[in-house]
């Protein structure tokens, strides 16, 4: 059983999975990512529910660009779908939704539905759902890089104003005053970060799980919790 006076603040999940759940089934990938688009939805309400603050997912990556662009296409449609789909009950929910990664250059279509359920959701006050969407953390950090660096050309600042304060403020969750995870899971039984908030996650308790994201159940996720738990958290210090 979880202790629900112990949630962790923020929740980190990177979806994996969609595809080989798909092709179990010989079905097409697009069938998978839409299998995960439910159990998202499920997890953001339950975790809402349990009262995690943050909960950020990794939706598309600046590496997925390389999938077919059958998949690659199929994908950002369900996006729009969940927008279409979903938008209220985020609303009715309380639910405050913020993108991590650049997402100037998707289709007009897609930055329509994206900007319409920030508008939405800007000023609610509950779950604050983060999605990563081509979004990756290396580049986050060369972004940051870049703009601590025009700001020194600028002399608006020095070599000795840069420390881990400032360069945290100049990355995507930096810039929303979102805090680091707590606790990061993947799914479907790989064991790697995949350039997924490579800063962020310095201190955070991982939990990795052979479960397939669609079959990924609130059940589950606070197994995930229980997990988290248990763990003695030092940061780098000792007891």
């Amino acid at each position: 059983m979880i202790d629900y006076e112990r949630i962790p603040a923020h929740v980190a999940i990177i979806m994996d999975g969609n595809g080989r759940w798909a092709e179990k089934r010989k079905l097409p990938r697009v069938m998978g990512h839409n299998a995960g688009m439910k159990a998202m939805k499920e997890i953001v309400r339950h975790a809402g529910e349990i009262g995690v603050e943050y909960l950020t997912v990794y939706a598309f990556s600046t590496e997925n660009w390389k999938r077919s662009e059958e998949e690659v296409s199929g994908i950002f449609n369900l996006l729009i779908k969940y927008v279409d789909s979903e938008l209220k009950e985020l609303c009715d929910s309380n639910v405050k939704v913020s993108i991590l990664g650049d997402w100037s250059g998707l289709s007009d279509k897609v930055k329509e539905k994206l900007q319409m359920t920030l508008d939405s959701t800007k000023n609610n006050t509950g779950l604050k759902f983060n999605i990563a969407l081509n979004y990756g953390s290396r580049d986050e950090m060369v972004r940051a890089a870049k703009s601590i660096a025009e700001d020194a050309a600028l002399g608006k600042i020095t070599a000795d104003d840069v420390d881990e304060k400032l360069f945290s403020k100049r990355l995507y969750t930096g810039q929303q005053e979102i805090p680091d995870p707590d606790l990061v899971i993947r799914t479907s039984g790989e064991i790697r970060l995949s350039n997924f908030l490579l800063w962020q996650l310095a201190y955070a308790e991982m939990v990795f799980t052979d479960t397939l994201w669609p079959d990924y159940t609130p059940e589950e996720f606070e197994k995930s919790i229980e997990i988290f738990q248990s763990r003695d958290r030092r940061f780098g210090g000792r007891k």
